[in-house]
C-alpha cells in the first residue's frame, strides 16, 4: 500500500513538472488606476456659450491618470509569436459611473498577435497608430490632461479611440518603428464612408527621439452633419471633436498631422516638443462652408530633482489659420505647471496649475453658424466645461494609486 502511494506521488510530481512550463508561458493580469482630485476653475460655462460664467470647485476623476480597471492576458505560442488581449474599462471615481455609456470596455477591447521578426497585428477598439507612434513625447506624458494642447484638439492625449480598428506595427529596425491603422465603418457599398485610418513613424536613438503621424476620420453621414452611429470614431460622443472645435463637429471628415520629439540631457532633465495641424472638412450638410484649420506648437521641460519628485512646465500656442471666413480667428496661449510626489511605487500625490488665454472668434453651437468669442479649455480636462471669459485659471490637487 505504501509502495503504491509512493508511486502515485512520484507520478503526480512528474506530471506537475511536465505541465509547469505550459502554465508559465501564459498569464492574465488584473490591473487598474484610481485617481481623484479637488479642482478649482475660475470661470465655467457650457459648450458653444460665453454666458453665464461662474467659478466652480468640484471633485474631478482621472485628472492625472484616467481612472480604469482592466485585464491583460498573454500567451507564448512558440517561435517568437505571442498572443495578447486587453479589456479595459474607464470609470468616474466621484460618481461610480462608466466613462463611456453602453461601452463597458470603452477604453480598450482588442486582441493581438505579435512576432519579434514580423511585427504585431491588433484588432478591436483601440488607440490609433497616429497616437501610439507619437505617444513617447506628447505633452500629456508629464503634464497629463492639463498639459495637452487646448481642448486636446489634436488627439495627443488618447481622447479619441476607433471602433473595429485593425492596426499593424512593424518590428523596430535601426531605431525606426512604423504603424498603420484602418477601421472600416461597415457602411454597405462603401469602404470609405465613416471609416478612419492613420499611420505613424517613430525613431528612438540614444537621447534623441522623433515621430510623425497622420490621422483621417470620416463621418458616416453622407455630406456631413451629425456624426452617424456607424462612424468608426463615434462612441459615447467620441467624434474627434474637442471643446475648441465644437462649432465644426458636423464636418464630413477630419484630418490630423503631427510631429513631436524629445531629447534627454541627463537623468534629471529632458525636453519635448510637438507641432500639429488639424483640419475639419465640410460637406454639403455640415452647416459651415470652408475648411477650418488649427495649428499648435508647444514644448514641455521636465525636471526630476529626486527619486520621488517630478516637475514640469509646458507652453503651447494654438491659432486658427482658416476659420470659415472669420477674419479675427481664434488664438490660444496656454501655460501649465505640474508637480508629482511618489509616496510609493504605486501611489502618489499631484498638483496641477493651468492658465489659458483665448482671443479672437470661432463658431458657437454646431449647425447654427453663430459666431462667438473664443472660449478657453485647458488641455483635455475641461472638454465639457470650458471657460466663459477670455482667460481661464484652473488648479487641481489629487491622489492616484495603481494596482
Amino acid at each position: 500500500m505504501l509502495t503504491k502511494s509512493f508511486h502515485i506521488c512520484v507520478l503526480g510530481a512528474v506530471a506537475g513538472l511536465a505541465v509547469a512550463p505550459v502554465f508559465a508561458q501564459s498569464s492574465v493580469t488584473l490591473y487598474g488606476i484610481v485617481d481623484t482630485s479637488i479642482t478649482y476653475q475660475n470661470s465655467q460655462t457650457t459648450l458653444g456659450s460665453t454666458t453665464p460664467g461662474h467659478s466652480n470647485v468640484r471633485m474631478q476623476s482621472g485628472v492625472w491618470n484616467g481612472s480604469r480597471w482592466g485585464m491583460r492576458g498573454t500567451e507564448d505560442l512558440g517561435g517568437g509569436t505571442q498572443a495578447l488581449f486587453v479589456l479595459e474599462s474607464g470609470f468616474n471615481l466621484a460618481t461610480g459611473g462608466q466613462q463611456f455609456t453602453n461601452a463597458m470596455f470603452g477604453r480598450q477591447s482588442r486582441i493581438e498577435l505579435s512576432n519579434k521578426s514580423y511585427g504585431a497585428v491588433s484588432v478591436g477598439r483601440q488607440y490609433s497608430a497616429y497616437y501610439t507612434m507619437l505617444a513617447p513625447w506628447v505633452p500629456a506624458l508629464y503634464q497629463t490632461g492639463y498639459g495637452s494642447h487646448p481642448g486636446d484638439l489634436d488627439g495627443l492625449d488618447t481622447y479619441y479611440r476607433a471602433n473595429s480598428a485593425i492596426v499593424y506595427t512593424t518590428p523596430t529596425l535601426y531605431g525606426f518603428t512604423a504603424s498603420g491603422e484602418y477601421a472600416p465603418a461597415g457602411v454597405p457599398g462603401s469602404l470609405n464612408q465613416g471609416s478612419t485610418w492613420s499611420a505613424g513613424l517613430q525613431y528612438k536613438g540614444g537621447s534623441l527621439g522623433l515621430a510623425a503621424g497622420f490621422w483621417r476620420i470620416n463621418n458616416s453621414t453622407p455630406g456631413g452633419g451629425p456624426y452617424g452611429a456607424e462612424s468608426a470614431v463615434n462612441s459615447s460622443g467620441q467624434q474627434g471633436v474637442s471643446a475648441i472645435t465644437n462649432g465644426y463637429n458636423q464636418a464630413q471628415s477630419q484630418q490630423r498631422f503631427a510631429v513631436d520629439g524629445g531629447y534627454i540631457f541627463n537623468d534629471a532633465w529632458d525636453i519635448s516638443f510637438a507641432y500639429s495641424n488639424v483640419q475639419y472638412i465640410p460637406g454639403i450638410n455640415s452647416k459651415f462652408t470652408d475648411t477650418a484649420v488649427w495649428n499648435t506648437a508647444g514644448s514641455v521641460l521636465h525636471w526630476k530633482p529626486s527619486a520621488p519628485l517630478d516637475l514640469a512646465i509646458g507652453y503651447s500656442y494654438t491659432w486658427a489659420s482658416k476659420a470659415n471666413n472669420i477674419s479675427d480667428a481664434a488664438k490660444y496661449h496656454q501655460v501649465v505647471l505640474s508637480q508629482y510626489y511618489a509616496l510609493s511605487k504605486r501611489t502618489g500625490l499631484y498638483a496641477l496649475q493651468g492658465y489659458q488665454l483665448a482671443s479672437g472668434k470661432t463658431l458657437g453651437n454646431p449647425g447654427t453658424g453663430a459666431v462667438i468669442n473664443a472660449t478657453p479649455a485647458i488641455g483635455d480636462s475641461f472638454q465639457g466645461t470650458p471657460g466663459a471669459s477670455p482667460s481661464m485659471l484652473a488648479v487641481s490637487f489629487g491622489i492616484v494609486s495603481k494596482f
